[in-house]
């Protein structure tokens, strides 16, 4: 028996081999400088902020300097595949315009180096395994979980690092002809690389964010294939398909440090250059006093469904990452404001090594910029688009008169310094709604009354508006409408006059004022009181203050 008659046994249908697919999948013609990036999710669920995190490192890193940025999705944990997932993640990709190169979704490949799922890439992953079997540096493993169990509990008892190396790789020294007898009697088995490193041994690992780092050599002789599906791991699936893929740079986060020995020796064993690595920090958020890591299961906004369904823009999400992504980000697009992320260049060494703080807080400050220089027929669309999946109320009322709504929308937005009070399409409706009669009649309203709250002097200064010195000839006569309404009423139509000399008026014209956009709205603090009334009009506005006199 010879490495070469147990690599038949176990893999008897494999007739291509490393040479084959070298040739199948050549060299990747790039230029100087040029890179090659992927975006690698696992298909277990929702699109995750981590995800769009590190897909966004990738492409903006080719967009700077040329190359391929694809898609391969790592679906080899096929027990845990969420039905949908993999086009979950392209919709994403494609909404946030971060589009790979090269991809597969629904049948349809785009890119040479595919197929681009791992579960369609069996027969590669085998025919790799099938080579270290020959050379000696795999293995077929028997052992059960219960005496994988056992030798842990061993091995923390006797207080050294668990794992399957040295003399706990029981089935490592079992003879050729043991592990062949073993597979022909139907044991179940797993396939183990067989590693020649020594743990008390360190190698310099050069990370593009956290720089040099000795690490020790990886002596484990962990699984490359599992036992029920034959599938690969992900430790040995990387080596194969970032190779054959050509990848130069593997971004992933930093959770994969430990698993770096592993990789590189797998490198060195098959004499493939390694790609260069750019470990990204942890997404976390702060309560209070205590830091933790964005979590699944704990925080929505770990899903980039959050996001859709509160209403942010896309643009919003990827400035707020940007922010985190490179520490002089922020500096660089003050100095550049009218240049997009797209116009940065990226730099993993400005990376935090210590973990990328989310900040909402921040995200929302963001926003309400970019969507206050949205115009006002792009925030209508935009916020339409939003209404149609989330709601119907909102969606019912564009649909109504989308003139008025962007009339609406344009008060105080087209101009210097545009008002910045909407942060996401579902605070559209909260911001607007007293502009709609009908939905005006039927909200629960708590009027906000400041400084004059009787409610005599409240129907005096409406009524007496309207009888009087009603006025939206232009903002100016309007205005001067209301001074002259004030002085009629006992009020300092002059606010240095009344702070000089408050004991000689009622009030001041900003109290006359706040009555007239209260009685109009219920709301204290509005967008310009000017624009709303011109968008509603004399009979509108008139019927709402005699509505207060009931």
């Amino acid at each position: 028996m010879t490495n070469q008659d147990l690599a038949n046994l176990i893999f008897p249908k494999v007739s291509s081999n490393i040479l084959d697919y070298e040739k199948k999948y050549p060299k990747r013609n790039l230029k100087e400088g040029e890179v090659v990036t992927r975006v690698a999710p696992s298909p277990t669920g929702y699109m995750h902020l981590g995800t769009l995190f590190q897909a966004l490192i990738d492409y903006i890193l080719v967009k700077n300097r040329g190359g391929v940025f694809y898609l391969r999705n790592e679906d080899t944990d096929t027990k845990r595949e969420v039905d949908g997932a993999i086009k979950l993640v392209m919709d994403t990709l494609e909404e946030y315009n971060i589009m790979p190169d090269e991809y597969e979704i629904d049948g349809k490949t785009i890119g040479s180096y595919g197929p681009y799922r791992q579960t369609k890439r069996k027969e590669i992953y085998h025919a790799f395994i099938k080579y270290l079997i020959e050379i000696g540096r795999a293995y077929p493993c028997f052992c059960t979980k219960e005496e994988l169990d056992e030798r842990k509990k061993q091995q923390e008892k006797n207080k050294v690092r668990t794992g399957y190396y040295g003399k706990y790789a029981k089935c490592r020294n079992l003879s050729l002809e043991e592990q062949a007898q073993k597979i022909k009697s139907g044991i179940p088995y797993v396939i183990r690389f067989k590693s020649e490193g020594d743990f008390n041994k360190k190698f310099i690992f050069n990370d593009l964010v956290k720089g040099k780092l000795e690490l020790s050599e990886n002596d484990e002789d962990f699984i490359i294939m599992k036992s029920s599906d034959k599938l690969p791991t992900y430790h040995f699936a990387h080596l194969v398909d970032d190779h054959l893929m050509g990848t130069t740079h593997v971004i992933r986060g930093e959770e994969w440090l430990p698993s770096v020995a592993k990789h590189i020796e797998l490198f060195k064993t098959f004499g493939f250059k390694a790609p260069k690595y750019i470990h990204t920090p942890l997404i976390i958020k702060k309560e209070g006093n205590i830091t933790r890591k964005l979590s699944k299961r704990k925080d929505p906004e770990a899903a980039m469904s959050y996001y859709k369904e509160c209403g942010y823009p896309t643009l919003a999400i990827i400035e707020s990452l940007m922010t985190i992504i490179n520490s002089n980000y922020e500096e660089w697009h003050t100095k550049n404001p009218t240049c997009t992320y797209l116009d940065f260049t990226y730099s993993p060494k400005k990376m935090s090594s210590s973990g990328a703080l989310y900040d909402l807080d921040k995200l929302k400050n963001i926003s309400k910029n970019i969507i206050s220089k949205m115009t006002k027929e792009e925030l209508m669309e935009e916020s339409f688009k939003w209404a149609s999946l989330y709601s119907k109320e909102l969606k019912d009322l564009i649909e109504r008169d989308k003139d008025y709504y962007m009339g609406i929308l344009n008060i105080e937005r087209e101009q210097k310094k545009p008002r910045k009070d909407i942060a996401k399409y579902d605070e559209i409706m909260d911001n607007i709604w007293y502009m709609y009669d009908d939905v005006y009649k039927e909200h629960e309203k708590t009027y906000e009354w400041v400084g004059i709250t009787s409610k005599e002097e409240i129907n005096l200064i409406t009524s007496t508006y309207m009888d009087k010195y009603f006025c939206l000839k232009d903002k100016e006569s309007w205005f001067n409408g209301i001074k002259e309404l004030s002085e009629s009423l006992g009020y300092a139509s002059n606010m240095k006059d009344y702070k000089e000399n408050k004991e000689n008026y009622k009030g001041s014209v900003a109290d006359v004022s706040t009555v007239l956009r209260v009685a109009l709205t219920s709301k204290s603090t509005t967008p310009d009181l000017y624009e709303i009334m011109t968008l509603l009009g004399k009979e509108r506005i008139e019927k709402r203050y005699q509505s207060l006199e009931k």
